[in-house]
């Protein structure tokens, strides 16, 4: 167990138990084992993957109080971030990974049995079409994303997953200003309503990052999402 990220994740306000430090540690190991066969992350030595995968997806509890959050999705999880780590530090909270690679899913799935655990869900497919189904729309208390596109893209592949009154989250990098201005009507037309935007430095770093935070106001119209690879290429506007 390395200290200094014990130190972290006590700075952030949590507190874990020794297994649940243990299974950060199993999930490091298995991503870099499975990193050998599958690209899966460019970042492999353990104290960068404590601090740029494992506190970065923690972070997110400085905009959003997770005791509160019975359950959330990740849509576009890849290697499990931020869902795995925020699933290992709140277990009480029911998670679905979403990514569209199966071999990802494959990952995943191992990762959940090797940690043990439960009440965790991976689903393989496009995020335009798993929001169609029943039972995964607007079922959702927190949304979550750390997927690389545009915040008007983003919102119409997450948004129709939450419920109304819950909220999605993008993990972002750098300067969101400009970005979260543009994606302010699209967030609207989809239902929802930019609520903040948290800005902070990864701790110990000079690394800059930022949540954009999304409240759902009302119900997404049914014609949302688009047809899988439309909300990417012609984003609302």
């Amino acid at each position: 167990m390395d200290k200094v990220f014990e130190t972290r994740v006590k700075e952030m306000g949590l507190s874990l138990t020794d297994n649940q430090y243990r299974q950060f540690d199993q999930y490091y190991e298995l991503l870099v084992e499975w990193n050998k066969v599958m690209n899966l992350t460019g970042i492999t030595e353990y104290e960068e993957v404590n601090e740029k995968h494992f506190l970065d997806s923690l972070s997110i509890v400085k905009c959003c109080d997770l005791t509160k959050i019975a359950s959330l999705i990740d849509v576009g999880t890849g290697a499990g971030f931020p869902g795995i780590p925020l699933k290992i530090a709140f277990p009480d909270m029911k998670v679905v990974l979403l990514d569209s690679l199966n071999k990802r899913i494959r990952f995943l799935d191992e990762v959940i049995e090797k940690l043990k655990l439960t009440d965790i869900e991976t689903i393989h497919g496009r995020a335009e079409d798993f929001a169609k189904k029943a039972e995964y729309r607007e079922q959702f208390d927190l949304c979550v994303s750390r997927a690389v596109a545009n915040l008007s893209t983003l919102s119409e592949y997450c948004l129709p997953y939450v419920k109304t009154g819950g909220y999605f989250v993008s993990y972002k990098s750098g300067e969101v200003d400009d970005e979260a201005r543009k994606a302010e009507n699209a967030v609207k037309i989809l239902g929802g309503t930019i609520e903040d935007v948290e800005k902070f430095k990864l701790q110990g770093t000079e690394i800059g990052r930022s949540f954009i935070k999304i409240r759902k106001m009302k119900n997404t119209a049914r014609k949302y999402p688009r047809k899988a690879g439309l909300p990417a290429k012609e984003p609302l506007q």
